[in-house]
């Protein structure tokens, strides 16, 4: 299968952040049982707690991220596994793993171009407040703040060029 790498181009300078942010309403909505909505420009996440990571590659390269606060991780966790994970960090960076993991195949599972020639890595977490971390994607940034039960949610699209 040939992809037309210009429209793959074309289409993220143009259209990518609403597609990327109704695969997170969507991904909320089925996986975690709870609506999300874009934030307003003026609101920030706190930077710590967990960020989780799926990468990209093939038609499309990057890295797409989650990050959030240790507490809103948890709220994710308990909507989607139960008030039965206790204080398991384990259990937080599994399910917050897992919904980045279903908004990158969601993501381009949208663009038709990118579907059937992209490929996921395996999610990484990572938890702490003192950390970054540098992506060699040096292409175009799409980032979007999403409101969970009004915590901040941002999630980041680093494209390779």
């Amino acid at each position: 299968m040939s992809t037309d790498t210009s429209l793959l181009t074309r289409s993220h300078q143009e259209n990518w952040l609403p597609v990327l942010e109704l695969a997170i309403e969507e991904v909320f909505e089925i996986m975690v049982g709870q609506r999300v909505k874009p934030a307003p420009k003026t609101e920030s996440p706190q930077p710590g707690g967990f960020t989780a990571m799926v990468g990209i590659a093939g038609a499309l390269c990057g890295i797409l991220t989650i990050s959030c606060s240790k507490k809103t991780a948890r709220e994710v966790a308990v909507c989607m596994l139960g008030p039965e994970i206790g204080d398991s960090e384990e259990q937080v960076s599994d399910a917050l793993g897992e919904v980045c993991n279903m908004i990158a195949g969601n993501f381009k599972n949208k663009l038709s171009s990118a579907s059937q020639s992209c490929m996921l890595s395996v999610p990484t977490v990572i938890k702490g407040e003192e950390y970054s971390y540098r992506s060699l994607a040096d292409g175009e940034v799409l980032d979007t703040v999403m409101l969970f039960s009004d915590a901040p949610l941002l999630v980041c699209l680093q494209l390779h060029s």
